[in-house]
């Protein structure tokens, strides 16, 4: 299977979208449009373009939960904030997500769903990467 694969963005849980933009504000980075809550994960997202050019990717997403029993929520009483997980956008979601589980790939989600801004998302499961959590996302 050939598809294009690039970093699309890099996940960052926080506590707080305020004190988490601090640090790449600092640096000069600027968020991207509006905060977005995506309902069904119960969480508010913001991107930071890494490049002035393209703001299609890669970005840095802070993600700050709206609640303690939000996937996001768990991970930071769990681990605290940090890097929560990568983001490769692909040309095919639905061909990636059969590929994988063709391959014997544990997906988290083995179809598309909605992601921040309206896109389309897939998660695969760590145990099938080195213990990293990725998103797929459909370019």
């Amino acid at each position: 299977m050939k598809q294009r694969i690039e970093i699309d963005h890099i996940g960052i849980a926080t506590n707080s979208l305020e004190e988490g933009s601090t640090f790449w504000n600092i640096i000069g980075l600027q968020a991207k449009g509006k905060d977005d809550f995506v309902e069904d994960q119960g969480v508010t997202t913001r991107f930071f373009p890494l490049s002035s050019a393209s703001s299609d990717g890669p970005n840095i997403e802070l993600l700050e939960p709206s609640g303690p029993d939000t996937p996001i929520g768990k991970f930071l009483s769990k681990r605290g904030e940090g890097i929560q997980q990568l983001c490769l956008s692909v040309d095919d979601l639905e061909a990636m997500i059969s590929h994988l589980i063709h391959h014997g790939i544990r997906m988290i989600d083995k179809s598309p769903r909605k992601g921040a801004h309206d896109s389309l998302i897939a998660f695969v499961h760590p145990r099938s990467t080195g213990g990293v959590l990725v998103e797929l996302k459909q370019r």
